[in-house]
């Protein structure tokens, strides 16, 4: 008897919903036992903590955990330092940065009158290491995967200088951090390969700072834990967890954050706050969000609109075909141009300014004080174009005047150095319109005048002769032509050896 065949029918049934926590128990189940797992590790030692926070959904749930098992503590057990660390790049989007500054101020009230031992601190990078004076000053080019200059300046070093004094002061530190698995893989892999090494239960090594330690108690979380914990457990320091989630909602796209989902739903783990100038992504996707969904924060439409100017593709028109220290790179038979010129350094100083003056005319009274650049900034940029580049008309106080209206708060520089500005439109007259002679020789009157107040007047030579070689070229395609000649001269021709069957040498 011949068995007959079935016919499979998909009845297109709706993937179940994850609930979030289900298989640990439950919210209250895993909250209390991250909760006794921070207080065991908390009394375990005397090592300070220090506690990574952004402001955004995951360092706020780590730092809610440590906060609610601070409280479960006798306050004479609440004696060990536990310093939070927020670092303000001072080019974050604007609208997350006043929320961080307002929740530290808070955290800071909160833990005073609830005696917990926690210190917020806001760390920003040195003047000399901000993005305005790297790109505006010293003229990086916008930031690009291969040339990430700004990370390392704006956000590690400031977080790691606060660190390395910890350690010094206590000789160790463990640092609490949000990050978890479910981000990306390759942050998976590498806590993975970190869980390996660990010393003790959760504390895995940091291979950048010695004598630290990292605790990533929410590691395992997936987005939709974090939010379904920051929702229903309200919020210790009193800045209100919904109105993070507000936020978060407002720099998506479609302007919706769901909690518990399927595979297939985003999540508002998918919105990414970060620097508003950042020209490493395509797109800023938050900033836009935000101004497509809400009326109110139409006036960061400046803000996005530089930053998509920023952002060019082939910007060789701006830059400087000799690299920083005035030699010429070759890539291909290629020139790889330096940094930004003088002309393009001072057309971005015009749009921040202008950005800032009309944000500051435009914007909701409550941001209309906003400080896109900094005094100290400009005082740096100055200085960098007049005494390292060379710039000795001084541009900048009356670029500050064009733009925002107002004299610039700085105080005069060297006279000795300077050159009025009539006298140096008279060299740029007598250059006839070539750029190059007029920057050459317009440094060489700024390195005579240099040396010319010195006692002793040791190094000039050398200093005159390499602005002559940095000038040295008639324009960007001699400069090409000398650099290939002289690659092509250092190259060894081949020399015939003998035949190795009918030679025989001693070795």
């Amino acid at each position: 008897m011949t068995t007959p065949s079935r016919t499979v029918v998909s009845l297109n049934t709706p993937t179940r919903r994850v609930v979030p926590f289900e298989a640990q128990g439950g919210l209250a189940a895993v909250v209390g036992t991250l909760t006794d797992e921070i207080r065991e590790l908390y009394l375990a030692d005397e090592v300070p903590w220090v506690i990574g926070y952004s402001g955004g959904k995951d360092s706020t749930a780590v730092l809610q955990l440590v906060w609610l098992a601070l409280q479960g503590l006798e306050t004479d057990q609440r004696m060990k330092p536990v310093y939070v660390i927020s670092t303000d790049t001072l080019v974050e989007n604007p609208v997350v940065a006043a929320w961080v500054t307002q929740s530290l101020e808070t955290m800071r009230q909160a833990a005073e009158e609830q005696q917990l031992p926690i210190q917020p601190n806001r760390l920003t990078p040195a003047v000399k290491d901000t993005f305005w004076v790297g790109l505006i000053g010293k003229g990086y080019p916008a930031p690009r995967p291969k040339f990430r200059w700004c990370t390392e300046r704006l956000k590690i070093r400031p977080s790691n200088d606060f660190i390395h004094r910890v350690v010094r002061q206590h000789g160790e530190a463990i640092l609490v951090l949000g990050i978890r698995k479910a981000e990306s893989q390759a942050r998976a892999r590498v806590m993975e390969r970190h869980e390996k090494r660990r010393v003790r239960d959760r504390l895995s090594p940091n291979g950048n700072l010695p004598n630290s330690l990292v605790y990533s108690p929410v590691e395992d979380w997936s987005n939709d834990e974090v939010w379904t914990f920051l929702m229903q457990k309200s919020n210790p320091w009193g800045h209100p967890n919904k109105d993070l989630l507000t936020m978060y909602q407002g720099a998506s796209s479609d302007g919706e954050c769901p909690l518990v989902v399927d595979n297939t739903t985003p999540s508002c783990g998918d919105s990414r706050f970060g620097c508003w100038t950042c020209t490493l992504v395509d797109k800023d996707k938050s900033m836009s969000a935000m101004i497509q969904n809400d009326e109110e924060k139409e006036w960061m439409l400046p803000l996005l609109e530089l930053r998509d100017e920023l952002d060019v593709a082939d910007d060789r028109h701006l830059r400087d075909f000799r690299k920083m220290n005035g030699n010429i790179q070759l890539f291909n038979d290629r020139m790889v141009h330096g940094p930004y010129t003088q002309a393009a350094r001072e057309n971005w100083l015009r749009r921040v300014l202008e950005a800032q003056t009309w944000i500051r005319a435009n914007a909701p009274i409550h941001v209309r004080g906003i400080e896109l650049i900094t005094l100290d900034e400009l005082h740096e940029i100055r200085r960098i174009w007049v005494f390292d580049k060379h710039e000795v008309e001084d541009s900048l106080p009356r670029i500050y005047k064009e733009e925002t209206g107002e004299d610039f708060p700085g105080r005069p520089l060297d006279e000795h150095l300077m050159i009025a500005s009539d006298e140096v439109e008279l060299l740029r007259e007598i250059c006839d319109g070539d750029e190059l002679h007029f920057t050459t020789m317009r440094e060489l009157l700024s390195v005579e005048r240099k040396f010319r107040t010195m006692t002793r007047r040791s190094g000039l030579f050398e200093a005159l002769e390499k602005t002559i070689q940095r000038g040295y070229y008639k324009d960007a395609d001699d400069a090409a032509e000398h650099a290939r000649r002289a690659r092509d001269s250092k190259i060894v021709p081949e020399l015939p050896f003998p035949n190795e069957e009918s030679t025989n040498a001693p070795a």
